[in-house]
């Protein structure tokens, strides 16, 4: 029932560990900890502000990824539409200039 409870990085990073490598819920208290609060694999908002649209890499794709980069930022908090603004600004020039006059107000507005 745990792992259903979980989404994102969490789910990801559970479903990672290997099989009986936590026997007690301080063990998986531990290793959670030592994941997500370590600072070793928390992303910051340079990471997402550096995020760019591939050539071959459709806004959608491009949008799933910049979530999973924001999903690694765990002590930045970015309302719906600040996120939307950066996953634009990422966005391919020629897709940029087209939709330039428009607001988006979350990322699935945006895609």
């Amino acid at each position: 029932m745990f792992s259903s409870s979980l989404s994102g990085s969490a789910f990801t990073w559970f479903i990672s560990l290997p099989p009986n490598s936590v026997i007690t819920w301080a063990d998986l208290e531990k290793q959670f900890h030592k994941y997500f609060f370590s600072g070793v694999h928390e992303k910051k908002i340079t990471d997402l502000v550096r995020l760019k649209q591939r050539n071959d890499e459709s806004v959608e794709s491009f949008v799933q990824r910049l979530r999973e980069v924001k999903n690694k930022c765990y002590s930045l908090i970015l309302d719906d539409r600040q996120l939307a603004d950066l996953a634009f600004q990422g966005l391919l020039p020629h897709i940029k200039d087209k939709y330039a006059s428009q607001e988006f107000e979350s990322l699935s507005h945006l895609v």
